[in-house]
């Protein structure tokens, strides 16, 4: 979906296999940086409570979480692949997250300078998640300036059979609620507006390093 072009920022490692995320935390976009290919799982499952259709920001508070709602599945068995998961215009979110995003960034050094390239993600509307995810990606990757190869998954990939292959599986490593470990991750600290009320709060989503670093966010990736 995007191909790798002359990246001043060489990823070191072989394919990543990942989950979908709605501005998905450090963590997923230190994935994009680090490895030479990206697999986006599309076959999976929609699960409730996820990156798939949340992010977490820093506000006044402490942590906030926004979420996208989306449609119910139109089965007896009540699940829906993420390719198949449709937005929802339920409560008015578009309006709601930008507002917080204003008023958790908004004296930030970077939000002024980012706000026209991400306002339109919360004025059009997109029928699927997966699309309006996979737009934001290529968005985020254009504002930190890195050049991943990102594939969509042509079908469910089974544990086993990532056994014979340079692929790590991170579709379940990183989730909001009880992440699993992930030795080549160790959050590295950087400007937050609330720090001074709240102390450093790690693997926020990426819109959190992008409005406190700007340009310099890759680095931290």
């Amino acid at each position: 979906m995007m191909a790798t072009t002359d990246n001043k920022w060489l990823p070191t490692q072989e394919t990543a296999l990942l989950s979908a995320t709605y501005f998905g935390p450090v963590q997923w976009y230190q994935k994009l940086f680090r490895y030479r290919r990206c697999v986006i799982e599309q076959y999976d499952n929609f699960i409730k409570q996820t990156y798939r259709n949340r992010c977490v920001i820093a506000a006044t508070q402490g942590t906030q979480v926004l979420s996208v709602p989306v449609e119910p599945a139109r089965n007896a068995s009540g699940k829906m692949l993420m390719r198949d998961t449709m937005i929802s215009d339920h409560g008015n979110w578009r309006h709601l997250h930008w507002n917080a995003l204003a008023s958790a960034y908004g004296e930030s050094p970077f939000f002024e300078y980012y706000e026209d390239d991400l306002r339109p993600f919360f004025e059009k509307k997109w029928k699927y998640l997966l699309d309006f995810n996979m737009e934001i990606t290529c968005k985020m990757c254009e504002l930190l300036d890195i050049s991943p190869n990102i594939q969509l998954s042509e079908g469910y990939a089974h544990v086993e059979e990532l056994t014979e292959t340079a692929t790590r599986d991170y579709r379940d490593t990183i989730r909001p609620k009880h992440p699993l470990p992930d030795d080549d991750f160790m959050p590295q600290p950087y400007y937050q507006v609330f720090r001074h009320k709240h102390g450093f709060l790690p693997n926020l989503s990426i819109l959190d390093l992008l409005f406190n670093e700007g340009n310099e966010a890759v680095l931290i990736l």
